[in-house]
């Protein structure tokens, strides 16, 4: 378990990565994952209202058959990941989505993660696209690993309920998608189209880049069919990939509710500053 919560290519060889808490488990068992064991900390029944909710979850483990373990006090908390140690960890198997795969799927939302290095944006990208509808998140080479422990717990469990393909190098990815029919709209911190007037009601994936140095556009450029940049207020400091991903994904939700962007003459823009490439 330490091996797994600690090194990517563990996880990748044993095809199996760690969930913690009472939260991931319960999403775990709604979307019927590979559960291969649990493992509760010897206190779990006097952790502060998780007793009932837990018991619960471990009746559910009981019927599907899963191996559930109670370890000595404190043996749990030396190999959690989390500085506050949950109560319960699971080793689960990982889904195994290849790109080719999704293409069968006719996705109307993606979301290309390139070169993202930080766990907690990954996992918050994932969470954000899940909510908003999205078909799956797509990780560029580079990416962190998306089954990182960390990455998990910031997906709120939306690891479970779409698609998560680790994938090759950007502008393969980036040429194979838009074969798909889907447009290829690269997130730039400014310069491009604003989100709000670019009309999102068509097949859209939403490429985002690394935190510090955006999209390598030099390279990329020939494979994105538009730029598109989140306007800021003056001065104000850039929104996380996480939070762009959430007001561009949002975005495409609310135009295919509502059949259309805003028009010229209803959106004021602000002064672009920086953005949602960051």
């Amino acid at each position: 378990m330490r091996r797994l919560l600690g090194r990517r290519d563990a996880r990748k060889d044993e095809a199996r990565f760690v969930i913690e808490g009472v939260n991931l488990l319960e999403e775990a068992l709604v979307t019927r994952a590979g559960i291969e064991a649990v493992y509760l900390d010897g206190g779990w029944a006097e952790a502060p209202g998780s007793h009932d909710r837990l018991s619960g979850l471990l009746e559910r483990c009981t019927e599907l058959e899963v191996p559930v373990f109670e370890l000595e006090p404190g043996v749990l908390a030396r190999v959690a990941g989390t500085v506050t140690p949950q109560p319960v960890i699971a080793v689960v198997v990982t889904p195994h989505f290849e790109l080719m795969g999704l293409k069968a799927m006719s996705p109307q939302l993606v979301v290309v993660c390139v070169d993202v290095r930080d766990p907690g944006n990954a996992g918050t990208v994932a969470r954000s696209a899940w909510a908003a509808g999205a078909d799956a998140v797509v990780c560029c080479e580079g990416t962190v690993d998306l089954w990182n422990p960390k990455a998990v717990r910031s997906s709120a469990g939306a690891v479970f309920h779409m698609p998560i393909v680790a994938a090759g190098p950007a502008a393969e990815v980036l040429g194979e998608i838009g074969g798909w029919g889907l447009r290829r709209l690269g997130t730039v911190s400014e310069g491009g189209v604003d989100y709000a007037v670019e009309d999102l009601t068509s097949r859209v994936a939403f490429v985002f880049g690394n935190e510090a140095a955006g999209l390598p556009l030099a390279e990329l450029r020939t494979q994105l069919d538009s730029l598109v940049s989140i306007p800021m207020a003056r001065g104000a400091e850039s929104l996380n990939v996480g939070m762009a991903a959430a007001v561009l994904c949002f975005e495409v939700a609310r135009q295919r509710r509502f059949g259309a962007p805003a028009s010229s003459g209803q959106f004021v823009a602000l002064r672009l500053g920086r953005g949602a490439a960051e």
